[in-house]
């Protein structure tokens, strides 16, 4: 159950970043309204799997699934090869092995 509330927090993710995108500095009012939800949805769920998971491997799973769908989004919805969307992506990925490695034993 715990898993699934990690992916499913990943999934939320890919959401908040192409809403982060979307709201161009957060003047269309549905953009921001999604990505407010979006991202309390996302680190609220992440929050309760890590009672009972190892932060390192629930956190990289998050970001995993997280960049995956928004690069994908960004480069077949939006046509961008090199964009902002691709660069969180990278970023994200990058924090989920740092967090990986960092946490050794789990917690």
């Amino acid at each position: 159950m715990a898993w699934l509330m990690v992916v499913l927090a990943g999934l939320l993710e890919t959401g908040f970043a192409i809403n982060l995108k979307l709201s161009h500095g957060f003047t269309r009012l549905v953009p921001t309204a999604l990505f407010a939800a979006f991202a309390l949805s996302s680190f609220g769920l992440l929050t309760l799997s890590l009672r009972t998971l190892p932060v390192g491997s629930a956190y990289a799973v998050w970001t995993g699934i997280g960049a995956a769908g928004t690069a994908i989004y960004g480069m077949i919805w939006m046509h961008e090869s090199t964009s902002v969307l691709k660069l969180v992506s990278i970023s994200l990925v990058i924090a989920g092995v740092v967090g990986l490695q960092l946490s050794g034993s789990g917690h």
